[in-house]
């Protein structure tokens, strides 16, 4: 299977979404403290505020597609690593440009051919996967010569570490 660059790119925005919300357990919580909030308006007493938005927590099958992007930003250089993660972030090209240090069309040629260059590296690794699964079949090796005698192969020489305590067919323990 063979991702397009325009699929990589939206594999990549996906990541960017999962790890924004992804829960912050191991970051501090900020200050705070037991007491109610202060209530500055009646209306506000009763309930009466804007809904937030539901946070929806990533599944495992989104986690894992995340981790997977994060693999495919190290087959890149850091530089072109960067322009690739900010624009999966949604950043606007203004943006990139500025963190980047270069100018617009320096940053979208190297945007394309990072989308690219990970394109045909997975295609590369699919087809080296695929000749590890048809490898030719194993078949028995006969030998030309006959083996020598038991104690002087190199299946039984002394283990070092085992201090002498070894047997072997021919010495007498």
């Amino acid at each position: 299977m063979r991702l397009t660059p325009r699929e990589i790119e939206d594999r990549l925005e996906e990541a960017a979404y999962t790890l924004r919300n992804l829960p912050e357990k191991d970051r501090p919580r900020g200050y705070g403290n037991s007491w109610p909030p202060v209530v500055h308006d009646a209306k506000h007493a009763y309930g009466y505020t804007p809904e937030r938005p539901m946070r929806v927590i990533p599944s495992a099958a989104a986690i894992s597609r995340m981790e997977e992007c994060f693999d495919w930003l190290l087959m890149l250089n850091p530089e072109d690593a960067r322009i690739v993660w900010l624009r999966a972030e949604g950043a606007r090209w203004r943006q990139v440009c500025i963190r980047a240090g270069v100018v617009r069309s320096t940053a979208w040629r190297r945007w394309v051919a990072a989308l690219l260059t990970i394109s045909k590296k997975l295609e590369k690794l699919d087809k080296s996967k695929g000749k590890a699964k048809g490898a030719k079949p194993l078949t028995a090796t006969t030998r030309t010569t006959p083996r020598e005698s038991g104690a002087e192969t190199d299946d039984n020489r002394p283990d070092p570490s085992n201090f002498g305590r070894d047997t072997f067919p021919g010495f007498d323990a």
